[in-house]
């Protein structure tokens, strides 16, 4: 079964960066989409999301500061978080869909903390 395995979550300062990787177990041929879903209590907001060889979604939350990338040869997808504010801090899960697949397969989760 894949697995999706995240890490790169952690403390930073307003205005500051991280970067979220999000690591596939094995790799898969036909992937569709790669996301980013973030969760702050009960409140969950996709944050961005790509359809390979296609369109780009962002949250308007996040426009012009996050990015969504994808290094093949590594399977992994990364979200660049730029320009931090208070109101980001949550817990960041990835996604990934390929056309085979009958539901995305999600990570575990990473925290963002944003805080002085």
């Amino acid at each position: 079964q894949v697995r999706l395995v995240e890490s790169g979550g952690g403390l930073v300062q307003p205005g500051g960066s991280l970067r979220l990787s999000c690591t596939v177990s094995e790799s898969v041929h036909d992937i569709y989409t790669v996301g980013w879903t973030r969760q702050a209590g009960d409140q969950r907001e996709l944050v961005a999301s790509s359809i390979i060889g296609g369109v780009t979604y962002y949250a308007d939350s996040v426009k012009g500061r996050f990015t969504i990338s994808r290094d093949n040869l590594k399977n992994t997808v990364y979200l660049q978080m730029n320009n931090l504010k208070p109101a980001d801090p949550a817990v960041y899960f990835c996604h990934v869909k390929a056309k085979s697949w009958s539901q995305a397969t999600w990570g575990q989760g990473t925290q963002v903390t944003v805080s002085s």
